[in-house]
């Protein structure tokens, strides 16, 4: 009797392992299958080691229109009034690409993070941008006398 509940046990935990083991593959498969986002940027953080004091050099986030219809940028909203960002005007075509160019105050000296949300019609979710660096102190020039 005690090895026909043993050879039971047996084949239930077989079982259940052979079920766990299928769905585990399954769950693989489907995590490589890439969904391709409407809306693909090159990059979504920019960082710069290094910002010269009163800098005009800009932030500029290249993306590409991957949906199927044209791609508006709803709206793109900064973290701070410190940086400022200009987005497309007109519908972006499927398969073209735009930027999004976005400024940061370098008159502010030290250590920056800033975040840049875009909303579009593609998507119910934002998409967040983060640029970051450090803004050198002013060079004086010495004096002669």
């Amino acid at each position: 009797m005690k090895t026909l509940a043993i050879l039971a046990v047996s084949f239930i935990s077989f079982g259940t392992f052979a079920q766990t083991a299928e769905k585990k593959e399954k769950a693989k498969k489907e995590t490589k299958t890439e969904v391709k986002s409407p809306v693909a940027f090159k990059t979504l953080k920019i960082e710069r080691a290094e910002i010269k004091y009163d800098s005009k050099e800009p932030f500029v986030f290249e993306f590409k229109n991957n949906g199927k219809t044209p791609l508006i940028i709803t709206n793109v909203q900064t973290s701070c009034g410190c940086t400022a960002a200009e987005k497309p005007t007109e519908p972006i075509a499927k398969g073209k690409s735009s930027k999004i160019v976005v400024n940061y105050d370098t008159k502010r000296v030290g250590q920056f993070t800033k975040t840049i949300t875009v909303t579009t019609n593609a998507s119910a979710e934002p998409i967040i941008l983060t640029i970051t660096g450090k803004v050198l102190p002013e060079e004086v020039a010495p004096t002669t006398n």
